[in-house]
C-alpha cells in the first residue's frame, strides 16, 4: 500500500456538518475495498469559529493546509454573518493561495432524479470556470460612505496567462471527450475585457489543434445571455462551457437547475500543475432552515468526493462511489427535496449497500 493521501476536511456550517460525514463514510469503505488509505485531518473552522474569535480560520490556516493532498469542504455561510465574510474569510483565500484557477462543474442526468424539462436525460456537460481573477478580483472600494455621492468601484482583470492556462485545460477536456468547446462572452457590450478573453481563448485552442489532438476541437463563442436560454432549450448540445469567473458561476448554477437543482451538484477546484492541493466542494450552501435536521441531500457531497478520488489517482474508486451514487437514486431512494422521503443517512446508506455491486462489476470488467 502506498502512503496514506492527506485529506483535510472542513466540514464548515449548516448541512456540511451532516454531508460531510456521510462522504467520509463512503470513502471509508471504498478505501477498504481498494486498498487504499486516507489520512483524515479535520478542521473546525467556518461560521462557529468566527463567533468565537472573529475569523473564519487561524492565521496561519494556508499554512495548515499546504502539505495535503487535497481539501473536502462542505458548506460555508451563516444567516447572522454577511456572506462577504464567511467567503473572503474562508473559500475564496484557499482558491488563491493553493492557485485553483480551474473550477470544475460537471452536469448531467442522474436517474430518479427529477428536473424542470419534460425530458431532462442525456445531458452531459462539463463547465470550466475560472476561478481566481476575472469580475471577483479585489481591486476596488468605496468612497463617501453614507453620504449621497457615495461611490463603489470593482474592477474586472483578466490576465493574458490566466485566460489561457483556463481556456488549455477547457481544449483538453473537450478534445478527450466529444470535441465541442463553447466560451461564455460578452463582448458585444463589454468592450475591453471581453474581446481580449475571447483572441486568448481562441489562440489557445489553435494552438491546441495544431498540436494534433485524437478529438479536433470546435470552438464557438457564444454571447452569455444567449448561451444561457441555450442551456435550458437545447442542454444536450454542449459539451465543455469555459467561462470567466462571475459568467461561469452563474451559467454552472443554472446548468444544475435544469438537471435537477444545485443540491446534486459537485465542483472542484484543481490546481491542475498539483503544485498545491486543490478543493473539493457541493454547490449547496449551508442551507441553515434545515440543518440539524437530518434531511439534507448528500449527493453533491459524495459526487465531489468521487472527483477527489479521480484527482487522487483512485480512479476506479472514484468511479465505484459515482456508480454506486447513481444505483441508489435510480433505486428510488431520494431525500425530499428531490421527491422522496429519505433523510442523509438512509441515502448514505443506500450509496453504501450499492458500493459492494459495483465494486464486484467493476472487477469483473
Amino acid at each position: 500500500m502506498s502512503r496514506p493521501h492527506i485529506v483535510d476536511v472542513i466540514a464548515g456550517d449548516g448541512i456540511g456538518l451532516e454531508v460531510v460525514p456521510a462522504a467520509l463514510r463512503c470513502v471509508d469503505a471504498l478505501a477498504e475495498q481498494f486498498g487504499f488509505a486516507v489520512t483524515w485531518r479535520d478542521r473546525d473552522w467556518g461560521s462557529e469559529r468566527y463567533r468565537r474569535t472573529g475569523a473564519m480560520m487561524p492565521e496561519d490556516g494556508l499554512a495548515r493546509l499546504a502539505d495535503g493532498d487535497a481539501i473536502l469542504l462542505g458548506a460555508v455561510g451563516a444567516p447572522d454573518i454577511p456572506d462577504d465574510v464567511t467567503l473572503w474569510g474562508l473559500l475564496l483565500p484557499i482558491r488563491r493561495a493553493f492557485l485553483q484557477y480551474v473550477n470544475l462543474r460537471p452536469v448531467r442526468s442522474l436517474p430518479g432524479v427529477p428536473g424542470p424539462l419534460s425530458d431532462g436525460s442525456g445531458i452531459d456537460l462539463v463547465i470550466v470556470r475560472e476561478n481566481v481573477e476575472g469580475e471577483y478580483s479585489e481591486i476596488g472600494g468605496r468612497i463617501y460612505r453614507g453620504r449621497p455621492e457615495e461611490a463603489a468601484v470593482q474592477e474586472t482583470v483578466f490576465t493574458r496567462r490566466g485566460v489561457d492556462r483556463v481556456a488549455r485545460f477547457a481544449a483538453r477536456l473537450a478534445a478527450s471527450r466529444r470535441g465541442g468547446l463553447t466560451s461564455a462572452t460578452k463582448s458585444n457590450g463589454i468592450v475591453h475585457t471581453m474581446p481580449f478573453w475571447d483572441e486568448v481563448v481562441a489562440g489557445a485552442v489553435e494552438r491546441i489543434n495544431h498540436s494534433g489532438p485524437e478529438t479536433p476541437i470546435r470552438l464557438r463563442k457564444v454571447l452569455v445571455d444567449a448561451l444561457a436560454a441555450d442551456l435550458v432549450l437545447r442542454p444536450r448540445e454542449h459539451d465543455v462551457i469555459v467561462a470567466s469567473n462571475l459568467l461561469g458561476d452563474i451559467l454552472s448554477d443554472l446548468a444544475s437547475a435544469v438537471v435537477g437543482g444545485i443540491g446534486t451538484a459537485p465542483s472542484a477546484n484543481l490546481n491542475p500543475e498539483r503544485e498545491h492541493p486543490s478543493m473539493f466542494e457541493p454547490v449547496h450552501g449551508s442551507a441553515p432552515d434545515i440543518a440539524g435536521t437530518g434531511i439534507a441531500n448528500p449527493t453533491g457531497q459524495i459526487w465531489a468526493t468521487s472527483l477527489m478520488l479521480d484527482h487522487l489517482g483512485e480512479s476506479t474508486a472514484a468511479a465505484a462511489l459515482l456508480a454506486a451514487l447513481e444505483a441508489a437514486l435510480a433505486s428510488g431512494v431520494r431525500t425530499r427535496d428531490l421527491g422522496g422521503t429519505a433523510g442523509t443517512d438512509e441515502f448514505t446508506s443506500t450509496v453504501l449497500d450499492h458500493l459492494t455491486t459495483t465494486t464486484e462489476e467493476l472487477s469483473d470488467a
